[in-house]
C-alpha cells in the first residue's frame, strides 16, 4: 500500500469513506483527492505514454479513445501502482470502504490499464460489462485515477454520472490531477464523458483498475451476461439514438451467443 496517500488508510478515515460511499448518488461512489503519494503521482504524469504506445484505439459511434495494458512498454512507476492496487492489502481496504467482500483485480487487460484521449475524444454514457467473458467473475467496482495537470474547465472531460433511467445528469466529477473516483458497477451505473476540446499536446489521461468477486453458481445463473451497453442521451439526434440502440442490441446478442458457445473474443 506504499503508493496510496497514508491519510486514506487511517481507521477513522476508512469509516468516513465507507459512509460516503454508501450514501453516494446517483449510485454508490467516493471521490478521493490527492489519492496517490505525490512523488508517485508525479512520476505517472511525467512518464505517461503517448497515445501511439497504447495497444488499443477505439473510434466509432459511441467512443473515441485509446487504451492499453501493455505495462512492459510503460515506465516502472505504472507497474508499481498496478502491483499496489492488486495487493491483498489494498483489496482489503477496498472491501472495508465499499462493503463488497472478497474483491480482487484480474491480472489481465480487463483488470488494470491506462486510458487516454486527445482533442475530440469522448466516451458515451454506458454501463460496463457485468461478467468477465473469459474468467467468469463478477465485475463490482471501477477505480479511476486521473492524471491531468493544469486542466481547464473549458476542456470538458468531467465524468458524467446519470440516473437509473438515463433521463438526468446527476453529477459531474472533474478529471483533475491525482483525483481518484471509485464507484460500484451495476445495471444502473451510467457514466461517461462528453466530447473534449483540447489544445495541441494536451490529452485526457487516467489509470484504471476493475474489481471483481467470485460469483456463486446461483449468481451466475441469475446474472445474464452483457458486454458494455451504451445509451444515447436525451438530447442526442434521432439518428444517433436509433444507431446506438441497433448497434448495442446486435453487439450484445452476438457476444452473449459467443460466450454461451465458449468462443473466446
Amino acid at each position: 500500500m506504499n503508493c496510496v496517500n497514508p491519510a486514506y488508510l487511517q481507521p477513522a478515515k476508512v469509516q468516513e469513506l465507507a459512509l460516503q460511499f454508501q450514501n453516494g448518488e446517483p449510485y454508490k461512489h467516493i471521490i478521493l483527492d490527492n489519492f496517490l503519494q505525490a512523488d508517485i503521482a508525479n512520476a505517472l504524469y511525467d512518464h505517461f505514454p503517448s497515445v501511439e504506445k497504447l495497444s488499443k484505439h477505439y473510434k466509432g459511434l459511441n467512443e473515441n479513445k485509446s487504451e492499453g495494458s501493455n505495462f512492459s512498454d510503460f515506465h516502472p512507476a505504472f507497474t508499481q501502482v498496478r502491483n499496489c492496487l492488486m495487493s491483498k492489502e489494498f483489496c482489503k481496504w477496498a472491501e472495508s470502504v465499499t462493503g463488497i467482500r472478497d474483491v480482487f483485480i484480474t491480472d489481465d487487460n480487463l483488470g488494470t490499464g491506462l486510458h487516454q484521449g486527445g482533442d475530440g475524444s469522448f466516451l458515451d454514457i454506458h454501463v460496463d460489462f457485468n461478467i468477465h467473458h473469459l474468467k467468469n467473475v463478477h465485475r463490482r467496482l471501477n477505480l479511476l485515477i486521473y492524471l491531468n495537470k493544469n486542466w481547464k474547465p473549458e476542456y470538458g472531460g468531467a465524468m458524467e454520472m446519470w440516473n437509473a433511467d438515463m433521463t438526468k445528469l446527476e453529477k459531474k466529477v472533474p478529471c483533475d490531477f491525482n483525483r481518484c473516483l471509485i464507484f460500484q458497477t451495476n445495471e444502473i451505473s451510467y457514466h461517461g464523458y462528453s466530447k473534449i476540446s483540447l489544445p495541441p499536446g494536451q490529452t485526457r489521461k487516467s489509470f484504471f483498475a476493475y474489481f471483481y468477486t467470485q460469483p456463486t453458481a446461483e449468481t451466475l445463473k441469475n446474472l445474464k451476461y452483457h458486454d458494455t451497453v451504451f445509451k444515447a442521451k436525451p438530447d442526442d439526434s434521432a439518428m444517433k439514438k436509433v444507431g446506438t440502440n441497433v448497434k448495442e442490441t446486435a453487439k450484445n446478442f452476438v457476444k452473449s451467443q459467443l460466450k454461451k458457445m465458449g468462443v473466446k473474443f
